[in-house]
């Protein structure tokens, strides 16, 4: 048997705030101030307080500090996302968490999948939690219990899609443009026979870019043809096979109108599992991974997404930070990016 000498083993003693004012020679307050992100510090009492930090290994108490904060603040930040796992949605998580940092917030992220029941779940998680604002993708356009929140005192900012109500600040892109200039681009190209393929109707987003597609086919003499447009697309498996049954019809769309990212891959796993990928057009609306590496490229409206998240997040903490301004509406212009397969001419 082995034993070990010297008496039972302790823990290490965790450094407290008062460990580190003692070696950094300044007082209790100064290490608060410090470690709380406050103004009033000189550069040399912050840079002491931070060599003593990293010298004893002590964490800071988040939990702890914001119940003694007198603001209430937690420095913390909600988001309600769709789902993370869209490229879309996480280049919009990064943007935001970029900003959040630089004002010394955590980001809490999470995915409402769509569903006004789980968003309401994740809501009240959230408000549980003190955070101090939140960003939201709603999940359907009943937006009770953000505006609950809103009304609360909570700062809320819609991303993606608007509060219809006018309440609350939104940032959103101009969808019915992105989807007029992919239509128009298309028919610039020869086509009349333009297939839609998109998200599910009720959607904001999906609605206003099946809206700027019909406007686009008006505008080019063209009639709407009830057997190319398919709504309510969940995946990229049921866009690979809507789009497979509309290249059967009898008279097949010469061109697609992909109207969100993951029904754009569906479309090409189509394309190529019928070997059209040269022979048929594709627009989709949105920007994804390796779309400019295929060939042909992908054509695509292209939103700036990052400026889409730091504009939610600049108006959030504003408003954290005590703004009292009118309700923003900020609307970014998408980007039409020709790289090949929009400007396939009909065989």
């Amino acid at each position: 048997m082995t034993t070990v000498s010297g008496g039972p083993r302790t823990s290490p003693r965790t450094a407290t705030m008062r460990d580190v004012a003692a070696v950094a020679g300044v007082s209790l307050k100064t290490v608060s101030r410090v470690v709380n992100r406050e103004a009033g510090v000189s550069e040399d009492l912050e840079e002491r307080v931070i060599d003593a930090v990293q010298l004893l290994g002590y964490r800071h108490n988040l939990a702890a500090s914001s119940l003694r904060r007198t603001d209430g603040k937690t420095g913390t930040i909600g988001l309600l996302l769709e789902d993370v796992a869209n490229p879309y949605f996480s280049t919009l998580h990064r943007a935001v968490e970029n900003v959040a940092r630089r004002h010394g917030s955590l980001t809490f992220a999470a995915s409402s999948d769509a569903d006004p029941q789980r968003e309401r779940e994740l809501l009240h998680a959230l408000a549980s939690r003190k955070v101090d604002g939140l960003i939201a993708v709603p999940a359907g356009q009943d937006h009770a219990g953000l505006l609950h929140e809103h009304r609360l005192g909570t700062p809320v900012v819609f991303v993606d899609r608007p509060d219809l109500s006018g309440v609350a600040d939104s940032v959103t892109v101009d969808n019915r443009a992105g989807a007029d200039s992919a239509v128009r681009h298309l028919q610039a190209h020869g086509h009349r026979r333009i297939a839609y393929l998109g998200d599910r109707r009720e959607i904001w987003t999906a609605d206003q870019r099946y809206l700027g597609y019909r406007e686009a086919l008006l505008a080019g003499g063209l009639s709407l043809v009830p057997e190319l447009v398919q709504h309510d697309i969940l995946n990229t498996a049921e866009a690979e096979a809507a789009a497979i049954r509309m290249l059967a019809l009898d008279q097949p769309p010469s061109a697609f109108f992909a109207a969100q990212n993951l029904v754009t891959i569906g479309t090409l796993r189509a394309l190529q599992a019928a070997q059209l990928s040269r022979t048929v057009a594709v627009v989709g609306f949105d920007d994804f991974t390796l779309a400019n590496l295929l060939e042909p490229g992908i054509t695509v409206v292209s939103q700036d997404v990052n400026l889409i998240g730091r504009k939610a997040a600049e108006l959030l903490f504003g408003r954290i930070e005590g703004s009292a301004a009118a309700p923003q509406h900020i609307v970014t212009r998408p980007t039409l990016i020709p790289r090949g397969s929009g400007e396939i001419a009909p065989s």
